[in-house]
């Protein structure tokens, strides 16, 4: 039954990512209109696959490597779906729905983990914690998304390269704005993810602190978006500079949230 859901959810966002492709060279609102169809339906598929997943095994999405890429996916595509319904900037999907497809493709090459795990693992402060995580990795892989826009967009303005590719980009304008509302809501899902993963770490391991690499990364991440949005909010940093910094912060959430479960150890590490 997992596989039927996963599969299905693949399909589907393979497809949208070949309408979004599609959209962007034709430009027309009805191949926009099937390929946000296909990919809210396998949205739902995906959906449904988390939700049957968490019940009948009671796994955390955060256990292994195939879960982690699939639950990226899916809080991109949520993140996008939430963004679309405020700026409605159709092209975006074009730019979305291909990373989203990657995860799903990587995710389906790497082996099930079906064992169902115990009770501490199963504690509802960790699934706030992973939870809260993904929705703000989503949130800020937009951002990041919209500041490699930006730029593009950018540098073809000034090198007036304004080709048919090109002009059909978004304003500068609207997507610094889908760089500072992902930055705006990603933020406040981080911060819970990381009080939720210390108050599971109290109850789990007696502390809520031990210098785990993936700690002590992830609050380095913590620190750099706190002070890009202290910086777009209060001293007003918008346009390439802020587009660079976004992308240079999302560098760092990958390497923290991939690389250093890796590579460095620590209790976070993945299994296969």
């Amino acid at each position: 039954m997992l596989s039927i859901w996963f599969n299905g959810a693949l399909i589907f966002e393979l497809l949208a990512t070949g309408g979004f492709v599609v959209y962007l060279i034709r430009q027309d609102k009805r191949i926009f209109r099937y390929s946000y169809l296909l990919l809210m339906t396998g949205f739902i598929f995906h959906s449904v696959f988390l939700v049957y997943q968490y019940i009948a095994l009671s796994p955390n999405p955060g256990q292994n490597l195939r879960s982690i890429f699939s639950f990226f996916s899916w809080s991109i595509i949520c993140a996008y779906l939430l963004i679309h319904l405020k700026f409605r900037l159709m092209v975006l999907g074009s730019f979305v729905a291909p990373l989203a497809a990657f995860l799903m493709i990587v995710s389906s090459t790497l082996p099930w983990v079906e064992a169902p795990v115990g009770p501490v693992v199963s504690s509802i402060w960790l699934f706030i914690h992973v939870a809260a995580i993904f929705m703000g990795n989503g949130l800020f892989a937009i951002a990041s998304l919209s500041g490699i826009m930006y730029l593009i967009q950018e540098r073809s303005i000034k090198k007036k390269k304004l080709g048919a590719f090109y002009s059909r980009l978004p304003s500068l304008a609207s997507l610094d704005k889908i760089n500072h509302y992902s930055l705006l809501y990603g933020f406040p899902f981080l911060t819970v993810g990381m009080i939720s993963g210390s108050v599971y770490a109290q109850l789990a391991l007696g502390t809520y602190w031990q210098w785990d690499p993936k700690e002590v990364w992830s609050f380095v991440t913590w620190l750099l978006y706190a002070a890009l949005l202290h910086e777009r909010i209060a001293v007003g940093l918008s346009g390439r500079r802020a587009a660079l910094i976004s992308i240079g912060c999302f560098c760092v959430l990958l390497f923290g949230f991939l690389g250093v479960s890796l590579w460095l150890g620590g209790y976070h590490g993945f299994k296969p």
